[in-house]
């Protein structure tokens, strides 16, 4: 079941995304942020989790890209599922969701970067209708190695055109 995303969930939001820190190919942070941090650095709408016997499973939310107001309509993606319910379906049916949402919030582009390693989460987008828009190369480094991201956007069909 997916549901909108509640303040009694961070713990276990938190958690799913530790198991994404530990992989080395979700994302450059090395530290997981309270959730203080993490809930004022995504929108307040279009957050869920999956939910499986009373269980977050796995969570999708948004962040602004900018504070800009030409911006407003433009967010990231971060889409986690839980290591023991990788390859279930659960990121198509929580991307689903989100897109349904941010739409209806009037967001007309979807982006994301990922490493190019993480071949599922760049299948899942591209299923979506994410395009490549571009590799930025030797972005950054983690664990002291230069890595590339992969740039992908989705352009809504309903909002702003």
């Amino acid at each position: 079941m997916i549901r909108a995303m509640k303040d009694s969930d961070g713990p276990k939001v938190l958690e799913i995304y530790a198991f994404g820190l530990k992989t080395r190919n979700a994302t450059f942070e090395t530290l997981v942020p309270t959730w203080e941090k993490w809930n004022a650095k995504h929108l307040l709408h279009s957050r869920f989790v999956y939910e499986q016997n009373g269980e977050a499973i796995g969570w999708v939310a948004l962040s602004p890209v900018s504070t800009r107001e030409v911006y407003k309509g433009v967010a990231e993606v971060s889409i986690y599922v839980d290591e023991k319910y990788l390859g279930c379906g659960i990121g198509t049916k929580l991307m689903r969701r989100v897109i349904e949402s941010s739409e209806a919030k009037g967001i007309w582009t979807l982006y994301t970067s990922l490493f190019p390693e993480n071949e599922a989460s760049v299948k899942l987008h591209k299923k979506f209708g994410f395009r490549e828009v571009g590799i930025r190369e030797k972005i950054a480094r983690l664990d002291n190695i230069w890595r590339n991201t992969l740039i992908l956007e989705r352009r809504s069909k309903v909002v702003g055109v």
